[in-house]
């Protein structure tokens, strides 16, 4: 058995992971508290820390077919060849969570453009630019220098460098 990313349709996580659950798949489905203004205060907010996407762990030659076509699945991330997610992504993400939530450290004030390196996390020590933070607090984007990749951190913690 592996962990694989599973796309679902917008708002559905919570369904698709509850479905799995009860057909026996283990399943990774982990939140974020964010603060967020309503109106004219601010209020917190619990959102999912993978928009649109979970992790499950499931052999896929006996339970692809179940896991695709469960109600709220778009496709298994690879489709018809799913993509193996290593075991250390799921464990980082576990290691970051308390109950279902996983916890985020602020990072340092950044501003755009600036050089960072990633303390910890699945992309520990590597290099990239900081773009912008977004929703909330506690998320940003950084531009990868390894990989020309453009990637939305959440629950990492930055270094300015």
């Amino acid at each position: 058995m592996n962990w694989y990313a599973v796309y679902t349709k917008p708002k559905q996580e919570d369904r698709v992971a509850s479905q799995l659950a009860e057909c026996g798949i283990e399943v990774l489905n982990p939140k974020i508290r964010l603060k967020k203004y309503r109106g004219d205060r601010l209020a917190e907010s619990v959102e999912p820390f993978f928009p649109c996407y979970l992790f499950a762990n499931f052999d896929k030659g006996t339970n692809l077919r179940l896991v695709k076509y469960t109600k709220g699945v778009k496709y298994v991330v690879g489709k018809e060849n799913p993509i193996e997610v290593p075991e250390e992504i799921t464990a980082t993400i576990r290691e970051k969570m308390q109950e279902d939530h996983v916890v985020i450290l602020r990072p340092d004030k950044l501003e755009k453009g600036d050089r960072v390196k990633i303390r910890d996390g699945a992309f520990k020590d590597f290099y990239g630019i900081f773009e912008r933070a977004t929703r909330g607090f506690e998320r940003v984007v950084v531009l990868l220098e390894a990989m020309c990749y453009r990637l939305e951190l959440s629950g990492c913690s930055l270094l300015r460098v």
